[in-house]
């Protein structure tokens, strides 16, 4: 049976996505919640080769893994990339789902949550929470596939990003929010409730998310999550 995923507001977790071990290790020691395995020389998604996936698994101690599973044009596509990082020992697998794609020849592996990404340039119609649930996922999360510059909330505005976290709630999925973040961006998106808030860039020395992960700043982004108590819990 596929374990039901955590969505209490009151447990925003601080994704941090790695390339290898060593960044596993390094996020795990400085306050990653959710540790996610993605080549960021590959674009938005772009999938490690499964033994890496295994090394970042064994790095990450206690922490939940993840891993993207790349972008996909269809439901069979989709189904061999979920396939072959099925048996890394993550603990939810990430793969990209276009708007209004039918989920026919879709097979989802048995016994890991798997979350579609939808992409922030879609637009709201991107965002389809209840079709999301009865094709099977079991969370979503809003990214941005474009690497420019432009964060999330230059896509999409607060109020959209809340009501998407509020139907993913509503539908009992796992929802993220990522999108070239930065630290200053905590508070505001923390607030709305998601599941996750992931960040690459954003905690990279001078924002470049082919560089290397700097410790100083997962902790200080693990710091302000922690101080952040959600709008949904607050209210």
């Amino acid at each position: 049976m596929i374990p039901v995923p955590d969505i209490s507001p009151s447990r925003v977790r601080l994704l941090v996505s790695v390339r290898d071990a060593a960044e596993a290790a390094l996020a795990r020691d400085h306050g990653a919640g959710l540790i996610d395995a993605k080549d960021p020389d590959r674009g938005a998604l772009g999938a490690l080769p499964p033994e890496t996936v295994r090394a970042i698994v064994a790095a990450s101690g206690d922490r939940l893994t993840s891993a993207v599973a790349g972008e996909p044009h269809d439901g069979r596509e989709a189904s061999a990339c979920l396939a072959a990082l099925a048996g890394t020992g993550v603990r939810y697998l990430k793969i990209a789902w276009a708007p209004g794609r039918a989920a026919a020849g879709l097979i989802l592996p048995a016994g890991i949550p798997v979350i579609a990404v939808l992409f922030a340039e879609d637009g709201p119609e991107g965002a389809d929470v209840p079709a999301l649930a009865a094709a099977g996922f079991s969370g979503a999360m809003i990214d941005t596939k474009g690497k420019d510059g432009r964060r999330l909330t230059d896509h999409l505005p607060l109020p959209r990003l809340a009501s998407f976290a509020a139907s993913c709630r509503a539908h009992g999925l796992l929802s993220g929010l990522a999108g070239s973040l930065s630290l200053d961006d905590i508070p505001d998106l923390a607030a709305l409730g998601p599941g996750y808030l992931g960040f690459r860039g954003g905690l990279c020395a001078q924002a470049d998310r082919k560089g290397g992960l700097d410790p100083v700043r997962i902790a200080e982004a693990a710091r302000r999550l922690a101080a952040v108590v959600p709008r949904s819990e607050a209210a």
